[in-house]
């Protein structure tokens, strides 16, 4: 009975717009017409990046004035940016990448209960070779307990890596007091940042966020799929995991993707902060409407300023998920369950158990 009410109102919006509604933008937003016609500008400079003739070149002057813009984006220099294939790939360059470094010692890393599936796999996988990982636990509203924090650092601690902002639950951690926790230990370790959801709509300055490696990319902005960003602050020591050529310093061997470059870069001159107020109304009437549509629903994640404005999470107990997104799908209501990466996985979602969702709740 829950189901279809919640499927008539939605069908009831489609039909009167005529057209599908797209409801998943975590996952992947379309492109933007700006970087698309951009994309396709690019495409023509057909010259390998690393060749020393007049193609190449231009090729290669057209990624630095694209990584200038984005390092103008994010307060940095030029040198601390290094394009990848995705954010997934940005996450394992940090991790891995930082790892490297401390093999043959016996290292500490500590991250969430919440992370990306390609910052708990990463992890896991250093856990086998011999690292010890702590993942520290969130609360209800998945906020990162910040006590356990400062009583988990220890000397052996290289690397700590917490997601700005949930792609599941939309909570966004407060960075800069989790970076002041780690400034007022006396022991320095890296502060990795995994701000794919954020770019859109959060202040993405890295000193402002104190961030020694941060993570962001494409396919989140309106942008290209097939490329993301690792900031790497200047001093850091870090190991390239795609070997190779000496592509993007050394640390990303492989011919760039310009077109994909140059869509990003257009992509972030497109961000409008102010477009989270718009978003954040909508949000409210939404949450204000399936709440009286089915007073059972349990909204997750933060509340207000604390969480993204382009996100609902919502469990409906007596309502299965796959059902649900199977049944909207036949109707032109495109939504999703969880995180994208993670899609196809039997378990509930593991951002869900982390805040302590009721059984009932986990379909």
């Amino acid at each position: 009975m829950l189901l279809i009410k919640v499927i008539n109102e939605l069908l009831r919006l489609v039909i009167m717009r005529n057209k599908i509604i797209y409801l998943d933008n975590a996952a992947s937003t379309p492109i933007d017409k700006k970087v698309a016609s951009e994309m396709a500008q690019a495409a023509k400079l057909y010259g390998n990046p690393s060749s020393y003739n007049d193609c190449g070149r231009e090729a290669r002057e057209y990624i630095e004035r694209s990584r200038l813009k984005v390092a103008r984006f994010l307060g940095a220099h030029s040198d601390e940016i290094i394009f990848t294939s995705s954010g997934t790939e940005s996450n394992n360059l940090a991790i891995r990448g930082i790892a490297a470094n401390f093999k043959n010692q016996k290292s500490h890393i500590i991250t969430t209960q919440i992370e990306h599936p390609s910052v708990l796999r990463s992890v896991e996988r250093l856990e086998k070779e011999g690292f010890d990982v702590s993942y520290l636990s969130v609360n209800k509203e998945g906020f990162v307990n910040r006590d356990e924090l400062q009583k988990t650092l220890r000397p052996e601690t290289v690397l700590v890596s917490v997601m700005y902002a949930n792609n599941e639950i939309g909570t966004i951690e407060p960075i800069a007091k989790i970076r002041e926790v780690m400034k007022k230990s006396s022991i320095r370790s890296l502060f990795h940042i995994d701000a794919c959801q954020a770019t859109e709509y959060l202040d993405m300055n890295v000193n402002h966020l104190g961030a020694d490696l941060l993570t962001f990319n494409g396919s989140k902005i309106y942008g290209p799929r097939g490329i993301g960003v690792l900031y790497v602050r200047r001093g850091t020591n870090i190991s390239p995991i795609v070997l190779g050529g000496e592509q993007e310093f050394g640390l990303r061997a492989g011919t760039e993707n310009l077109p994909a470059i140059g869509g990003l870069a257009v992509a972030l001159e497109n961000i409008d902060k102010k477009d989270g107020e718009r978003l954040s109304k909508l949000q409210d009437y939404f949450l204000k409407v399936i709440a009286e549509l089915i007073p059972e629903v349990k909204i997750n994640g933060a509340s207000g300023k604390d969480r993204l404005p382009n996100n609902i999470s919502v469990s409906i107990p007596g309502a299965d998920s796959e059902n649900l997104l199977l049944e909207l799908d036949k109707h032109g209501i495109c939504a999703g369950s969880g995180s994208a990466c993670a899609s196809h996985a039997v378990e509930p979602s593991h951002v869900l158990k982390a805040i302590g969702l009721e059984e009932k709740y986990l379909n």
